[in-house]
């Protein structure tokens, strides 16, 4: 499926390396960017407490790392959070708002697809999903991410 954009959510760092979850994203990001490579790539993810650098800059850096070039890749490097991630995501992408909806192609992990998409209408993207796995281990954190998916959306419904 052709898209204007692939856009990346973050996901956390450890120090200056993605966490496994945006590893696995970032990988599954790559399986689509190579085999379209005209299509630019928003890495979007600002910086946490604990975290060395920008999430968008770790994301930029593995990108390059794999063959994307830099030209392609497009960082947003504010956001704290998914609703962030779109509104920051459309201010970088402005010029095409104007004229037209841009599809985008959004990777992120599978408990976090719904919303994704769901904020991504709301800010006047028409978005599809490559979902990414979440990490295995430990077993007892995964029932726990999508538990707190379930409130995420309804919070995003109602004040997103």
């Amino acid at each position: 499926m052709p898209v204007d954009y692939v856009v990346v959510l973050g996901a956390g760092l450890f120090g200056d390396q993605p966490s496994p979850s945006l590893h696995y994203r970032l990988q599954k990001a790559l399986e689509y960017t190579k085999k379209h490579p005209h299509v630019p790539i928003v890495v979007s993810g600002g910086q946490g407490p604990d975290e060395w650098i920008t999430e968008a800059e770790a994301m930029e850096c593995f990108l390059l790392q794999n063959g994307i070039e830099a030209k392609r890749i497009i960082k947003e490097e504010r956001s704290t959070s998914t609703k962030e991630n779109l509104i920051f995501t459309k201010e970088l992408l402005k010029h095409d708002i104007n004229t037209k909806k841009p599809t985008l192609l959004i990777v992120t992990s599978e408990y976090h697809m719904f919303r994704a998409k769901f904020l991504a209408k709301r800010n006047g993207f028409i978005p599809y999903g490559k979902c990414a796995a979440t990490p295995a281990y430990p077993r007892y954190l995964k029932p726990l991410y999508y538990f707190r998916e379930y409130f995420a959306v309804i919070k995003s419904f109602f004040f997103d």
